[in-house]
C-alpha cells in the first residue's frame, strides 16, 4: 500500500483529482494485477478513462482486479476523491505480477498528480498538464488520523476489456462516415444534374414559343397574304379561263399550307402543352376533316376538362395517329358517321375512334400495312399502345391509349422534352349520361341529305 495523499490544500466539501501513468515494458506478459484503494470519505477510480469502481468508507479496502486490462503500453490511472469535512485522503496501492515472475508496486505517493478542477478529459490524458501540481503526502499507512487499519477487504470479481458493439466500433464507423460521404456526393452531384435540366428544360421551353411565335408571325402573315392575293387576282381573271383554274388550285394549296402551318405552332408551342387543348385541337380537326368529307361526327367528351399537363411527344403522336385513323375510316369505311370518345384517368388517357361501316378482318391485313403500322409504332414511341377492334359488316374501332405522366413514358426520339410542372388537377370521373356533345355536319355532296 501507498500513503495517504491529498492537495495541499484541505477544505470542507473539497473534491480533489489525481492522476498516475505507468508503463508496461513491451514483451511483458501480466499474470496478476491487484489494486487496492479507500478514501476519506469517497472516490471513483479510472483505468485509462474507463470507472472500474467507486467507494465511500474509508474503514475498508476494495480490491480489484485488473489483470485483464494492462497490456504492454502506457496505462493511466486516475482518482476523483471527495472529503465531506475534516480530515481527507486517498489511500491505494498495485501490485503487478509477471510471468517472468517479477514484480511491480506502484502506491500513492508524491509521483501522483493533483488535477485542476476545470480540466476536461483529464483521466484519458496519456501525459499530465504544465499546471498540474504533485500530490501531497498527508500520513502514512496506519498513522494519524487513521490509526485503525481497514476492518475488511472487499473483492470485486476480475474485471474484463469492454466489448463494444459493432456500431460503436472503429471500422464500421469509418465505414458508416464513408458511406455518409458518399451519399452527400452523390446528393450534390445528383442536385447539380437537376439544376441544369432545370435550365436546359427553361432554355428550351423560350426556344419552343420563340419558334411558334416566329412562325406564325412570318410564314402565317405571308400565306394569308398569298391567298389574299390570289383571290384578287382568280376574281379579276377570265370566268372558266386556264389562269382562273390555276388561281384556284394556288389559293387550295395556300390554304392546305396554312392549315398545316397552324398544326405545326400547335405542336411546338409550349403553352399547349395541356390536355383540354389537345381534346379542343382534336376535336375541332376531327369535325372539319369529316365535314369535308360528307361524314358525321359524333363526340363523347366529358366536361369540364382538367388543366392536366400534356408533354408534347406524347400529345404530337396520339394527335397523329388520331389523324391517322380518321383518314382510314373516311378512305375505306364507308360510313355516315364517325364516333369520336375521349377519356382520362389519373394513369392515362384513352381515344377510341369507332365506325359503323364495312370493317375488316385483321388477321388478313398484310404486316406491312403503312396505316396499322404508323399507328402502333406512334404508340410505341410514347410507350402507349394501340388496339385495333374490327370485323367485316361490323365496322371498326381504334383504341388509343398513352400515360398522361410523362415520367411514366420512354418518349423515345424526344430526350429534350419534359413536363413543365403544374398544379395537380383531380381526374376526371366516368362521363355522366347525357354530357355527349354531337356534331352533325352536312355538305352538298351528301347524298342522304342528312344533318
Amino acid at each position: 500500500m501507498g500513503a495517504w495523499i491529498w492537495d495541499s490544500r484541505c477544505e470542507d466539501k473539497q473534491t480533489c483529482r489525481f492522476w498516475r501513468a505507468l508503463d508496461i515494458p513491451d514483451g511483458a506478459v501480466v499474470t496478476r494485477a491487484r489494486l487496492r484503494i479507500t478514501a476519506d470519505n469517497g472516490y471513483r477510480l479510472f483505468l485509462d478513462g474507463r470507472e472500474v469502481g467507486r467507494g465511500s468508507d474509508w474503514r475498508s479496502l476494495t480490491e480489484y482486479d485488473l489483470t485483464w486490462l494492462l497490456r504492454p503500453g502506457r496505462h493511466v490511472l486516475a482518482v476523483e476523491a471527495f472529503n465531506d469535512r475534516l480530515e481527507a485522503g486517498v489511500l491505494a496501492g498495485l501490485r503487478m505480477t509477471f510471468l517472468d515472475g517479477g514484480e511491480v508496486e506502484v502506491g500513492t505517493d508524491t509521483n501522483w498528480w493533483v488535477v485542476p478542477r476545470d480540466e476536461r478529459g483529464w483521466e484519458r490524458r496519456r501525459r499530465p498538464g504544465p499546471d498540474w501540481r504533485p500530490a501531497v503526502v498527508v500520513g502514512a499507512f496506519g498513522s494519524a488520523p487513521w490509526t485503525t487499519r481497514p476492518l475488511a477487504v472487499v473483492q470485486v470479481p476480475a474485471l474484463r476489456p469492454l466489448t463494444l458493439p459493432f456500431w460503436k466500433q472503429g471500422w464500421f464507423q469509418a465505414g458508416l462516415l464513408a458511406v455518409c460521404l458518399a451519399a452527400v456526393g452523390v446528393s450534390l452531384r445528383l442536385m447539380a444534374r437537376l439544376a441544369w435540366h432545370r435550365h436546359a428544360e427553361d432554355l428550351l421551353h423560350r426556344e419552343r414559343m420563340r419558334i411558334a411565335r416566329d412562325v406564325h408571325d412570318e410564314l402565317g402573315a405571308g400565306l394569308t397574304q398569298l391567298v389574299l392575293l390570289a383571290e384578287v387576282t382568280r376574281r379579276e381573271a377570265e370566268t372558266g379561263g386556264p389562269v382562273r383554274e390555276s388561281l384556284q388550285q394556288l389559293c387550295s394549296r395556300a390554304r392546305a399550307l396554312a392549315a398545316a402551318l397552324d398544326e405545326v405552332v400547335w405542336a411546338i408551342n409550349s403553352r399547349r402543352d395541356t390536355l383540354q387543348d389537345f381534346v379542343n385541337h382534336t376535336c375541332k380537326y376531327a369535325g372539319a376533316f369529316l365535314a369535308g368529307a360528307g361524314m358525321r361526327c359524333r363526340l363523347d367528351i366529358a366536361p369540364n376538362l382538367p388543366a392536366l399537363s400534356f408533354a408534347l411527344p406524347t400529345r404530337r403522336n396520339l394527335f397523329l395517329a388520331v389523324k391517322e385513323a380518321l383518314n382510314n375510316a373516311v378512305k375505306y369505311s364507308g360510313a355516315a358517321e364517325v364516333h369520336l370518345s375521349i377519356r382520362w384517368t389519373s394513369e392515362q388517357v384513352e381515344v377510341r375512334i369507332a365506325d359503323e361501316g364495312r370493317g375488316f378482318d385483321p388477321a388478313t391485313v398484310p404486316a406491312d400495312r403503312n396505316g396499322l403500322v404508323n399507328l402502333r409504332q406512334r404508340m410505341q414511341e410514347v410507350a402507349g399502345s394501340c388496339e385495333v377492334i374490327s370485323a367485316p359488316g361490323r365496322g371498326c374501332t381504334v383504341v388509343l391509349r398513352v400515360p398522361l405522366q410523362p415520367s411514366r413514358a420512354r418518349l423515345r426520339g424526344f430526350p429534350g422534352c419534359r413536363r413543365r410542372g403544374q398544379a395537380a388537377v383531380a381526374p376526371e370521373g366516368p362521363t355522366r349520361a347525357g354530357s355527349v356533345a354531337t356534331v352533325r355536319n352536312s355538305v352538298s355532296s351528301n347524298p342522304s341529305g342528312a344533318t
